[in-house]
């Protein structure tokens, strides 16, 4: 169970990586806004993966409020990049 899980967490670590890559190479706000949720959700699944194995109910809060940091989060940027956008 711990290497699958370690395999796991190698993956998302790399996922994170090309998702930096794009937020910050990214042409248009909608690819940086786009690639920063997708950390954001990664960091939550990595810490839930940490969860699975240690069975602490502490990092399953942690997931729970990283992803909903991140969900807020862009739906109050979106909101503002579709005010901005308006003529």
């Amino acid at each position: 169970m711990d290497t699958v899980v370690t395999v796991a967490q190698i993956a998302l670590g790399l996922s994170a990586l090309l998702a930096i890559a794009r937020a910050i190479r990214g042409p248009e706000i909608v690819d940086r806004i786009v690639a920063v949720d997708l950390v954001l959700l990664l960091l939550a699944a990595g810490v839930g993966s940490e969860a699975a194995i240690s069975g602490s109910e502490l990092y399953s809060a942690i997931a729970i409020v990283v992803a909903l940091i991140a969900f807020v989060g862009t739906v109050l940027v979106a909101r503002f990049v579709e005010w901005r956008d308006v003529p």
